[in-house]
């Protein structure tokens, strides 16, 4: 399953397809009918690529890629309406049940049904790095992580340290 380029915009419903990037942002391609183009503003849109995105396991993380795959042998999809727990716990087991809610559920089932019939879906993800804006995207997504690390490793660095005081200084009347 190739999940390659396809995205999630915060604050907008449905998932794009990364087309490219210019000096405001990145330019995305709606995977509905309508198929809108939309300019995505770098400095204030966070963007989601499906290839990357994990729910919360008990043991480790389980790729999204995987739950798809065992959606598709499934074969259906529940009513969004309905409970969506035990159907859930068949095609992610091990997933973490404090932490996953019903709306991850119903945002994974509905990302699957928008998926399920696009040629992506029944294609091998390539080996290539991908488009000059993917790559972009996975770097960027790579710094944030790495400044979320070294940030709280500070905080921690921080808190671990400890205060020295110190005699009042000499001033140069001082002899």
């Amino acid at each position: 399953m190739n999940l390659r380029g396809i995205v999630a915009v915060s604050g907008r419903p449905g998932l794009f397809k990364l087309v490219g990037q210019n000096k405001v942002g990145y330019i995305l391609e709606g995977l509905d009918a309508q198929k809108t183009k939309v300019v995505a503003n770098i400095t204030n849109t966070k963007l989601a690529s499906l290839e990357d995105i994990t729910v919360y396991g008990e043991d480790e993380e389980i790729k999204l890629a995987d739950i798809f795959a065992k959606i598709s042998e499934k074969g259906s999809t529940p009513d969004l309406k309905g409970d969506l727990r035990a159907y859930f716990l068949e095609v992610a087991p091990g997933h973490d049940q404090e932490k996953v809610y019903a709306s991850d559920m119903k945002k994974i089932i509905t990302w699957y049904n928008l998926l399920k019939d696009l040629p992506l879906f029944t294609e091998e993800t390539p080996e290539t790095p991908g488009t000059p804006a993917e790559v972009k995207l996975s770097e960027e997504k790579a710094a944030s992580d790495k400044k979320t690390k070294a940030s709280g490793a500070k905080a921690s660095a921080s808190a671990k340290a400890t205060t020295k005081t110190s005699a009042p200084g000499k001033s140069k009347h001082d002899k």
